[in-house]
């Protein structure tokens, strides 16, 4: 019996071991294989899209339409981003072809991708980008005045929350001073715009006001759209013996029309931008679009290190400089005053 006993014993701490080495055998992964006997911690990274983790950006850029201006700050901000990041900075480029409501669909789709930053190129984008996002970062550019696309009373130079960026806000008193500066015997001025656009109806009310001061009488000359641009251009032509165009996208992307209508009739065109004077103007005190897509993509670069907290950047302005359109001037028997270059003409 004795020996009976002793056999169960024996068999049931056998069995008792082999439990227990196939209870340890498999841990999930954590056994720490040291021979410690303490479980080993899982610093691994999981799988992700999160930037810090791969050190790598994706950017959402929405453009309102294709034209001069718009284009060469897209390819400043991407070219200061690539000088600054290199190839850790990948890009969803879209146009909205002009429509408002192309930019809200393309800054929803942006966000549902869940991109790093979004740059709102235009008035249009930067007000879709806004309503459309309070978390990813948006820097705009191309926009003339902040606190009017933004409806912000009292603008003090800082949007605040997740919006920042640059501004190709002119000199517009000295705008209006370079339009007597090259015709000091004229008496009327049409302000040309597209009353769509907030920002220039900005810039015609405050051109008005300073052009009011100088003695000039000016008159606004607001159209809905392209569609009817040639007919409010050709009554602004006949009405007055000049023209004033502001930063007006609708206007850069149509400036053929305007030419055709303003050259023939001799009446000359002053314009606030350099895009805008080569495609039918006589002069400019114009910005770079492509220094102020730099000054743009610099701050992003910022933000996206982590260098600069983008609820405390204030709006960045860059310098301007005189241009003129020698062909046109040439053809209107224009002199040039001191101090302004001519544009280079398109491609």
């Amino acid at each position: 019996m004795k020996a009976t006993k002793k056999i169960l014993a024996l068999l049931l701490a056998g069995l008792m071991v082999l439990s227990m080495a196939a209870c340890g055998g498999n841990d999930g992964g954590n056994v720490d294989n040291t021979g410690s006997g303490t479980p080993a911690t899982d610093n691994s990274t999981p799988a992700n899209d999160n930037s810090e983790a791969t050190g790598s950006y994706t950017i959402g850029i929405c453009q309102l339409m294709e034209h001069e201006a718009l284009d060469a700050a897209t390819k400043g901000f991407q070219d200061a981003l690539t000088d600054t990041l290199g190839d850790k900075v990948s890009y969803e480029y879209q146009n909205a072809q002009g429509d408002a409501n192309t930019c809200s669909t393309i800054i929803n789709g942006f966000v549902s991708s869940g991109v790093d930053l979004i740059l709102a190129n235009a008035t249009p984008a930067l007000q879709a980008a806004a309503a459309g996002t309070s978390e990813i970062p948006i820097l705009g550019t191309s926009v003339t005045e902040y606190g009017v696309a933004l409806s912000i009373e009292d603008f003090d130079g800082t949007v605040g929350g997740n919006i920042s960026g640059t501004s190709d806000l002119a000199p517009l008193a000295e705008q209006a001073a370079m339009i007597k500066e090259w015709m000091p015997d004229v008496q009327t001025v049409g302000l040309l715009y597209c009353s769509a656009e907030p920002n220039s109806q900005y810039q015609v009310d405050v051109v008005k006001a300073e052009l009011e001061k100088l003695g000039c009488t000016a008159a606004l000359y607001p159209f809905a759209d392209s569609n009817d641009l040639a007919a409010v251009c050709t009554t602004a032509a006949n009405e007055n013996n000049a023209l004033y165009v502001p930063t007006d996208n609708t206007a850069a992307n149509n400036t053929g029309i305007i030419d055709n209508i303003c050259r023939p009739a001799k009446i000359p065109v002053f314009c606030g931008e350099e895009g805008i004077v080569r495609g039918c103007g006589v002069a400019t005190l114009s910005i770079s679009y492509y220094d102020l897509g730099r000054t743009t993509g610099e701050m992003a670069a910022q933000i996206l290190t982590g260098e600069a907290d983008i609820s405390s950047m204030p709006v960045a302005y860059t310098t301007v400089t005189k241009k003129y359109n020698a062909d046109i001037c040439e053809e209107l028997g224009i002199t040039v005053p001191d101090g302004y270059e001519a544009v280079t003409p398109a491609a």
